[in-house]
């Protein structure tokens, strides 16, 4: 049986507010999830939004919220965002020095009523990250480094994705595997295949004539 895909459309492409709602808006029913690509100008250069526009485009959008914080230490807005209208809140490994920190914010997540997401960069060895497996509901792979949109998609990622998918298997786990970066109609296959749950989708949508047909595009494997 082939495996199902769900499709974040990444809001990251999109400069404004009222255009990032106008697109929610158009993917509605087309689109699995919004992929929120919050940035604090700290974690990554760029700066995007904060929880008050997660907000707005959640009271005119009924796309489900995948919010990504490439955020330094987000621990004290979790509920925030969460309040706001994320249904998965996810934060990054190498956002936190103390990484008992990290394992309480992810428990908060879940306790404020998303889901939890754990991401961390592609400079970051799999095996430094696993044991964090076991609290979360995502594990978000990026396959490209944080903070650009419209970067090449990195072929290291099908070995870490194989590597998370074993992990996931040999531990009886259920939490679900993103891929976030340079993700495409040449890659979507192979990704789902290997184990992807979640493809998240920026330029190749959002710059599509037929943004509708090249979602189809991604989820036919």
């Amino acid at each position: 049986m082939k495996r199902k895909v769900d499709i974040a459309v990444s809001t990251d492409p999109i400069k404004d507010l009222q255009s990032i709602i106008d697109y929610a808006k158009e993917l509605q029913g087309v689109a699995d999830l919004l992929h929120c690509d919050v940035m604090d100008g700290k974690f990554v250069g760029k700066k995007t939004y904060d929880e008050t526009v997660v907000k707005a485009i959640n009271s005119q959008s009924l796309l489900p919220l995948d919010v990504h914080l490439m955020c330094q230490e987000p621990s004290e807005k979790i509920c925030e965002y969460v309040k706001a209208g994320a249904n998965i809140v996810t934060v990054h490994y190498e956002a936190f020095k103390d990484k008992n920190k990290l394992i309480d914010t992810l428990k908060e997540i879940r306790q404020c009523g998303a889901l939890a997401g754990l991401s961390f960069k592609p400079g970051t060895e799999v095996k430094d990250v696993k044991s964090y497996f076991f609290y979360v509901d995502i594990v978000l792979v990026m396959s490209v480094e944080p903070g650009k949109s419209g970067q090449s998609f990195m072929e290291s990622t099908y070995a870490r994705l194989s590597e998370i998918n074993k992990f996931r298997k040999d531990n009886k786990l259920c939490f679900k595997i993103e891929i976030d970066g340079g993700v495409n109609d040449k890659n979507a296959e192979l990704l789902t295949e290997l184990g992807a749950d979640i493809l998240v989708s920026g330029s190749f949508v959002c710059n599509a004539t037929d943004r509708e047909k090249a979602i189809k595009k991604l989820q036919k494997n």
